[in-house]
């Protein structure tokens, strides 16, 4: 008899999962070219000599501003944000068990987005954009569990009143700017299309603080995630508990959306494609979460690079780009789907 592996008539034989490390090299290699690009390129060319000056601080004034004021925080905030909103993602898919369980799909990045421009607008002064944000989220999730009660988490309920949700709430956020004073109202339309450009390191110290103190909560129940990937009664039979999880890994995935969102606005696909991305690139059962937080900073940082450079020297919005990617993305996702 031979000794090659055999599998039954119309099976296809499992795909062997590629190595993390691997995966991550390239993720790396990949952030690292597109991070010189993005920051020696532009309307002002600065060459490796100035960057390095600059960051020794022995530069001139036009490139400390340029490269230390501009382009660094640019390209932290890309970083953090793309891996603060996959990891929210990887999250919120895993806990509804579906591809378009994400929080920019089913009206969490949204909800974060009313809240910052309700602090804005009505300008209450005691309250930061990043607190409105996270409150602004965590009400929209909130509204959502509670109009989904007893249909689980881990259903089609979530994601459809969760788009029913963020498509109301997205009127809301029109009738705010409507109602704010005209040099408030611009900058918070720009905004409300998911931009980097004005990002500044006071924006990106809160980002990072976040996603240092929320992502190794998500890490520390990375197996309680692949746990629940395989439905409840199997989490629950493994010793899960069900209820407090899922609010920690619902907070938590709420507060990374809410400081994103506050520090670039909403910003569209990266939360949707990032998990399911490196799930497909590493061929694994469940969402990796580190490798999904990698794929989701390149993902926004390649995307703020083609938004800075497509229509030179016109700069576009990182989140219409996103858009774009994302609304094909999505349509070839649900084309796809088997249901």
């Amino acid at each position: 008899m031979s000794s090659r592996t055999t599998t039954s008539a119309g099976q296809r034989p499992a795909r062997r999962e590629l190595p993390a490390a691997r995966v991550l090299l390239v993720l790396g290699l990949l952030a690292v070219a597109l991070a010189v690009t993005s920051v020696l390129g532009g309307s002002y060319r600065a060459s490796p000599d100035a960057v390095l000056r600059s960051l020794l601080g022995e530069g001139t004034p036009a490139d400390d501003v340029v490269v230390l004021g501009l382009r660094l925080p640019r390209l932290a905030a890309a970083l953090l944000v793309g891996g603060a909103l996959a990891t929210a993602g990887a999250v919120f898919q895993t806990l509804t068990r579906n591809p378009l369980g994400s929080p920019d799909v089913i009206g969490f990045t949204t909800g974060s987005a009313t809240g910052a421009l309700a602090v804005v607008v009505v300008g209450v002064g005691a309250v930061s954009p990043a607190v409105g944000a996270w409150l602004g989220g965590a009400a929209a999730a909130g509204v959502v569990l509670l109009l989904t009660r007893g249909a689980g988490t881990g259903s089609d309920r979530t994601v459809l009143v969760g788009i029913a949700l963020g498509a109301a709430l997205a009127s809301v956020n029109d009738y705010l700017i409507t109602r704010a004073p005209l040099e408030v109202a611009q900058v918070a339309r720009t905004w409300l299309f998911g931009s980097l450009a004005v990002t500044r390191w006071p924006d990106v110290a809160v980002l990072a603080a976040t996603v240092a103190a929320l992502l190794p909560v998500v890490l520390l129940h990375r197996r309680a995630l692949g746990v629940l990937d395989l439905g409840d009664d199997v989490a629950a039979a493994l010793g899960v508990p069900l209820a407090r999880t899922r609010v920690v890994l619902v907070l938590v995935a709420v507060g990374l959306t809410g400081a994103a969102t506050a520090a670039a606005g909403p910003i569209g696909f990266v939360a949707l494609a990032a998990p399911q991305l490196a799930r497909q690139v590493l061929r694994s059962p469940h969402v990796p979460l580190v490798t999904t937080a990698a794929t989701g900073a390149v993902l926004l940082l390649a995307a703020d690079l083609v938004a800075q450079r497509l229509l030179a020297p016109l700069q576009l919005p990182v989140g219409l780009v996103t858009g774009a990617i994302g609304g094909a993305y999505l349509l070839w996702l649900v084309v796809r789907a088997p249901r």
